[in-house]
């Protein structure tokens, strides 16, 4: 039994309190050997009608947990101790860029505006209702002791979604329309609720007094804008570096380092610029994609893809493998001091607010959105899609967990009994959300989205395009311009065509700016910065 003992003094001792360096080393060692686990694990339950690789890290995490526990004697229950800047300095810049480089653009913009309003009014409308009914509840089950920063902070953490279980079950090439609606929702979301949070925390209520909300909405503008601009800044002059200097005309590798390099540093200077790293990022990886991925060889094409995935990927599953183990760490709930009544009605409470505060915005949106498009723009959001993106995102993940913890330990320690309770509370709620919603999620698509076969484009066209409409290529012939001819002559009929122009515009808004926006990058931006123009751009979206 000596590996016993040598399993509890090195890795439980060692690496749990953060002890000797050989101690270190074999904590890191375990943690890679359980990551290799999670993702053969997996592998063979890919298939599988209730489980996904998400809810199986979790499942395999806490196994892993209740073995540490077990052989540290009810010491800990953790090979590694989590800390919320690890998460956000390392963790989730990968994530964050791997979405918005793989993300398809044609159908991410032409969503854009509904994209954008549930993403940012609907997290507004999520954090009013969670904070105003945890502070008018908490209290009814004997639990109130926390400040006005702390039921916003809550509204906050609460807010943020996980929709990767929801996305690994919805077809991308069957329902791309609505697998945009989630995904793009999903990555908006994440990163209005953490501007927003950290706009909360650095509110002083007793000096704003009436003020409150008009200041939280000013410095997320502020925020939000700010960070979009200096991801959109680098990811340009990525672009321009990398099609001036040829880089790969010598090394491969230099055009692969450079674009990774320049992508966590934007995370890295909007975070010391105090923007919100996750917006940067992720609109660097947009303008990355469309520009400078065009400008590099082949290789380094096939590269970047495969590499910023798997980043991505190891990522995900570190966060949800170490939520997993960190659930059964005895230190939190020995600290929390309330009584098991009491914590059933707060977790009650935060997943009835979550349901609702969903229902209130992705409803309501969803017809406004329909109203808005019209016939003539695009397919409605059907009522069987409102119910898969309303429940996409009721599932909470590591970006309420690394919220949690920033508000309400240091360094992942804390001795408040209030605060403790709210770290077990979120626990409980990322547990129950992420298990039991990302359990049913694949038979509730199934049951309300049949499978629906690819919509055929029109013969000879390889039979490999997507389903027509408003992403077919031919809606660029609809909308009429100007030709050069028309221009020249000053005929009538120039000023006929820039009527009809108008009305398609007023008609077709979103669709139009796109066109109008293809024709402008084609003319100047694409000349800059590179990537393959109007004729050769089937492929880019």
């Amino acid at each position: 039994m000596a590996w016993w003992w040598w399993w509890s003094e090195a890795v439980v001792v060692g690496g749990g309190t953060g002890g000797g360096s050989s101690g270190t080393v074999v904590s890191i060692c375990v943690f890679t050997a359980v990551l290799c686990v999670c993702l053969v694990a997996g592998h063979l339950l890919e298939e599988n009608k209730w489980v996904n690789e998400s809810i199986t890290a979790l499942l395999i995490g806490c196994v892993v947990g209740a073995i540490i526990f077990l052989l540290s004697e009810g010491k800990n229950s953790r090979i590694l101790r989590f800390d919320e800047q690890l998460f956000f300095i390392y963790v989730l810049p990968p994530i964050i860029f791997n979405a918005g480089f793989q993300v398809k653009k044609k159908q991410f913009f032409h969503n854009f505006l509904t994209i954008m309003s549930f993403g940012i009014f609907g997290v507004f409308i999520s954090v009013a209702i969670v904070s105003t009914g945890c502070y008018w509840l908490f209290p009814k089950v004997g639990f109130g002791d926390l400040g006005a920063v702390d039921y916003l902070a809550l509204g906050a953490i609460f807010s943020s979604t996980d929709t990767v279980c929801t996305l690994q079950v919805i077809s991308q090439d069957e329902t791309p329309r609505l697998y945009s609606l989630v995904f793009g929702e999903g990555v908006v979301n994440d990163a209005t609720s953490v501007v927003l949070f950290n706009a909360i925390k650095n509110l002083d209520i007793t000096q704003l007094k009436g003020g409150v909300a008009l200041k939280v909405i000013s410095d997320f503008l502020y925020l939000f804008f700010t960070s979009t601009m200096l991801g959109v800044t680098i990811g340009l002059s990525t672009a321009y570096a990398l099609k001036a200097l040829y880089f790969g005309r010598h090394s491969t590798d230099r055009e692969v380092a450079l674009m990774a390099l320049m992508a966590y540093l934007s995370y890295m200077l909007a975070e010391f610029l105090d923007l919100s790293g996750i917006l940067t990022v992720f609109f660097c990886g947009i303008v990355m994609s469309h520009y400078a991925w065009h400008n590099v060889t082949e290789s380094s094409r096939i590269t970047t893809r495969h590499i910023f995935a798997t980043l991505s990927f190891i990522a995900e599953t570190f966060i949800f493998l170490y939520v997993g183990m960190d659930a059964l760490d005895i230190d939190k709930w020995k600290t929390s001091e309330t009584s098991f009544k009491t914590s059933l009605g707060i977790f009650g409470i935060i997943i009835s607010l979550v349901l609702l505060g969903r229902a209130a915005f992705v409803f309501p949106l969803s017809i406004m959105s329909n109203y808005m498009s019209g016939s003539s723009e695009k397919a409605p959001i059907t009522f069987n899609h409102q119910v898969v993106i309303w429940w996409a995102g009721l599932m909470r993940g590591a970006v309420s967990i690394a919220l949690a913890y920033n508000q309400f330990t240091f360094s992942g320690v804390t001795l408040d009994p209030v605060h403790a309770t709210i770290i077990t509370s979120t626990i409980i709620v990322v547990f129950f959300t992420t298990l039991v919603f990302g359990f049913l999620t694949r038979p509730l698509i199934s049951a309300i989205l049949p499978h629906q076969h690819r919509q055929s484009t029109t013969p000879g066209t390889g039979g490999g395009g997507r389903s027509t409409g408003s992403n077919s290529p031919k809606d660029d012939f609809i909308m009429p311009f100007l030709s050069p001819d028309e221009e020249a002559s000053g005929s009538g009929s120039g000023f006929l065509q820039a009527k009809r122009s108008i009305s398609m515009l007023l008609e077709r808004p979103v669709h139009t700016v796109h066109i109008y926006w293809r024709k402008f990058d084609d003319r100047f931006m694409r000349p800059i910065f590179g990537g393959p123009m109007e004729r050769d751009r089937g492929n880019c979206y």
